[in-house]
C-alpha cells in the first residue's frame, strides 16, 4: 500500500500541465447598471438645479446651500452661488456643487439659466 501511495505522489502535480478553467465567471457588470447611475446623476442635477435656482442670494449672505435628493440617497452643499445677467438679457446663476454619494465625492461647476417661458435649465455641469 505504502508503495502505490509513493507512485502517486511521484507522478505529482505540475502547474505546467494545469489548464484554465474557463467556464469560470468571477466578475461581470451588467450595462443596467451603468444607466442606473446616469438615471440618478440626473435626478441629482435636477435636484440641484431646484435648490440653486430657489435659493435667496440676498438673504443667503455667502452661506452654502444644502441640498439631498431622497430618490438617490445623494446630498452636498451649493457654494459660490451668483447671479448674471438681468430680466432683460436672461439671467443666469453660476455655482459650484459637492456631491456625496455611494460611489463618493464629488465637486461639479455649473450654470443654470432662466427659459424664455420662465422655467430654469442646466446649461453646464461638469466635474472639477
Amino acid at each position: 500500500m505504502l508503495l502505490a501511495l509513493a507512485g502517486c505522489g511521484a507522478g505529482g502535480f505540475s502547474l505546467e500541465k494545469a489548464e484554465v478553467d474557463r467556464s469560470i465567471v468571477t466578475g461581470s457588470i451588467s450595462s443596467a447598471t451603468s444607466n442606473t447611475a446616469d438615471a440618478g446623476m440626473a435626478s441629482d442635477e435636477t435636484t440641484i438645479r431646484n435648490a440653486a435656482s430657489s435659493a435667496d442670494l440676498q438673504g443667503l449672505a455667502n452661506q452654502a446651500v444644502p441640498w439631498a435628493n431622497s430618490a438617490t440617497g445623494s446630498r452636498g452643499t451649493i457654494t459660490a452661488l451668483a447671479e448674471i445677467g438681468d430680466a432683460a438679457k436672461g439671467r443666469c446663476r453660476q455655482f459650484d456643487v459637492s456631491r456625496e454619494s455611494y460611489d463618493g465625492v464629488t465637486m461639479y461647476r455649473a450654470a443654470i439659466c432662466m427659459t424664455p417661458a420662465g422655467a430654469w435649465q442646466t446649461q453646464d455641469f461638469k466635474a472639477l
